[in-house]
């Protein structure tokens, strides 16, 4: 691995904020899981510190990972299907999406993850498996997850359909925390196995535990060589040293150096093949740092600016992750062309993609250090709950009334109005409670580029509900500097949710209108679009519109 840094103008107030860390001891008091590093009370920080040495506390978990994996495979699975959210879901996908397979006969089951309520998804999740040959694995930290909870309810259902009652746990497997609600209905309800994680690692924090590693054990990675080079980063951030040649210590340092000086949005560059890491580490940085008004904004899968355009206000820190062999002529081009016009630019190499383990470990390292730089907590995610209190209290509307409040969809010229008035600094955030298909994914591709070229403002890109377990605590407890745009959409078809009081439909719509009413109520710029049965098509209304 190949790091190289150009900061600029910034290079001596990195070099200060690193040297103020070994003057304050911070490596060998994180080592020491100091929980004072950020906070005086112990609370969410003492108990949430195990992530520094998983790279080697996992290695004897190996052989059991692997022969459970081999039972499975023998089994004939063709699928195994990952049903979490945020912590539980991101880290797996983004492994599956990078390294992928290594078994070139496709002898081990295909991976889908399910992380939406929006119907759609649960319905092309659905279709493409036969529950009487997938492994479901339920993935929930607390084991009260909502959304893991009722992806289990309806596809619970049909594997009894398709095997019968007593039949059907065998094609589930758990994995949570020790004595949550999952792990006691794991073994009332015959789960095949529960997996239990040791408690002390927040969820964001866990890729590199068994929520990262069974389901990648399952589908054939090579689990010795992701944690040997996780377990070689280990070693160069808890080894004594500088901070200036720890490489997590030095991210970290950099990271909240350039939020201090107002380069707030750390946009990450990256060709296909590293592409997904985006969707790991925009939930790490957002809700570690995204709180008491200030925070990382990640910038991830952001459209490449053309030849002719340059588009980039000075709130900018690019990370650009490369793979050795890939061909990288227009994010190198770019790079380039950033640091000749003086942004701060940080250039991360992987040899190959088992590499992508100890990128795991640098930022999560990072992101802690970075937490001390800018003085805040970064185990904690306290402004979440407030989406999840007016979700509850529109799903009771429901049950009283049998309907959801009026969705909300504003005029199409909002929009503009929002953008025309942004100060530097500003971003959009995109808030899409749709199907992730190629034709809305291509036209949000079109709004984000055109917001950038025009109004030279920062655009994220979130599907709900997955962002509320992610940039959610960002949008709400960082800077109030978010123009919010939420799209929804009638549901052509929905699903039941057998056991529970309400669908797929009406959940995904609650904490839709939950989200917003949260987001209203501290006075954020917020735009709501309810889009029609053409939702592609609309969205390219709100594109021509600017």
């Amino acid at each position: 691995m190949t790091d190289r840094y150009h900061l600029g103008d910034y290079s001596q107030l990195v070099a200060n904020a690193a040297a103020k860390l070994d003057s304050d001891c911070v490596p060998a008091r994180l080592r020491a899981h100091d929980h004072t590093l950020w906070s005086e009370d112990r609370a969410e920080i003492s108990d949430r510190l195990a992530w520094l040495t998983l790279p080697q506390d996992m290695r004897s978990e190996l052989p059991g990972l692997y022969e459970f994996a081999n039972t499975i495979r023998s089994a004939g699975y063709r699928h195994m299907a990952l049903l979490g959210m945020g912590g539980s879901s991101l880290g797996p996908e983004v492994i599956r999406r990078v390294i992928g397979c290594t078994s070139a006969d496709g002898e081990y089951p295909g991976m889908l993850t399910l992380d939406s309520t929006v119907p759609d998804w649960v319905a092309a999740a659905s279709a493409a498996i036969d529950p009487a040959r997938t492994l479901f694995a339920v993935s929930s930290k607390s084991g009260t997850t909502t959304e893991p909870l009722t992806f289990y309810a309806y596809f619970r259902d049909l594997a009894e359909s398709a095997l019968g009652v007593e039949a059907a746990g065998d094609n589930f497997i758990a994995v949570t925390d020790p004595e949550t609600p999952l792990a006691v209905r794991a073994h009332a309800e015959n789960f095949r196995h529960a997996f239990l994680n040791n408690p002390d690692i927040g969820g964001r924090y866990s890729v590199l535990s068994y929520f990262g590693l069974v389901p990648a054990a399952l589908t054939g990675v090579d689990l010795g060589r992701l944690l040997a080079s996780a377990e070689r980063m280990q070693v160069r951030c808890l080894t004594d040293g500088p901070a200036s040649e720890n490489p997590g210590g030095w991210l970290g340092a950099a990271i909240g150096t350039m939020v201090q000086h107002g380069r707030d949005k750390l946009t990450l560059i990256s060709t296909d093949s590293m592409e997904p890491f985006g969707l790991w580490v925009e939930q790490l940085l957002a809700e570690s740092t995204g709180k008491d008004n200030t925070g990382v904004i990640p910038v991830a899968a952001e459209p490449l600016p053309g030849s002719e355009e340059f588009c980039y206000g000075d709130d900018r820190f690019f990370v650009q992750l490369r793979l050795t062999d890939d061909d990288n002529a227009g994010p190198d081009g770019l790079v380039a062309q950033l640091q000749a016009t003086g942004h701060p630019v940080a250039i991360l190499e992987l040899q190959d993609v088992y590499d992508l383990g100890a990128e795991f470990y640098r930022w999560e390292y990072a992101t802690a250090v970075a937490g001390h730089v800018l003085g805040i907590h970064p185990f904690d995610q306290p402004d979440v709950q407030g989406a999840k209190d007016r979700t509850l209290s529109v799903l009771n509307q429901w049950k009283r009334e049998g309907k959801l409040p009026c969705a909300r969809s504003d005029d199409g010229a909002k929009l503009a109005r929002l953008l025309e008035a942004s100060q530097p600094g500003d971003y959009l955030a995109i808030m899409a409670y749709l199907p992730d298909t190629d034709s809305i994914r291509q036209t949000v591709r079109e709004l984000r580029h055109r917001v950038m070229a025009k109004y030279q403002v920062a655009t994220t890109l979130g599907y709900g509900p997955r962002f509320l377990h992610s940039t959610g605590q960002l949008h709400k407890g960082g800077p109030a500097s978010g123009i919010f745009l939420q799209l929804t959409q009638d549901h052509s078809s929905d699903i039941p949710i057998p056991g529970w009081d309400f669908s797929f439909g009406v959940l995904a719509d609650a904490q839709a209108l939950g989200d917003l009413q949260a987001l209203d109520d501290l006075g954020r710029r917020t735009m709501a679009v309810r889009l029609g049965s053409d939702p592609a098509g609309d969205i390219k209304r709100i594109v021509e519109s600017l």
